[in-house]
């Protein structure tokens, strides 16, 4: 059954936040390296935060991977806190991955 109009105060709003995110190698030497690196990269985003959060592109170079990241939640605020969170884990949690580019939005009121 549809939910109409009039249940959204009962099931509330669903609030989105996604994220692209490109990120540098600069070290890497192989497909297998950079699969490696970016596997256990998001293995622990996930397990950290509860994101969902995956490569998007970059599939075949060796040293730069888009990564992509949802979030769903019941509060701008905290989408948006889980997003900055998540954003500068992957920019501080090691050496040898640079974040060169950041794509984000939040989308509200589902």
């Amino acid at each position: 059954m549809p939910v109409q109009k009039s249940d959204k105060d009962f099931y509330g709003l669903m609030n989105i936040g996604i994220c692209k995110l490109r990120l540098q190698i600069p070290e890497n030497q192989s497909l297998k390296g950079k699969r490696r690196v970016i596997a256990s990269l998001c293995q622990r985003v996930r397990n950290r935060y509860g994101v969902s959060i995956a490569e998007v592109g970059d599939n075949d170079a060796w040293q730069i991977a888009t990564l992509g990241v949802a979030c769903v939640s019941g509060s701008v605020r905290h989408a948006d806190e889980v997003m900055d969170n998540v954003i500068a884990y992957i920019q501080d949690s090691r050496d040898d991955v640079v974040l060169v580019e950041v794509d984000r939005q939040t989308f509200t009121g589902y």
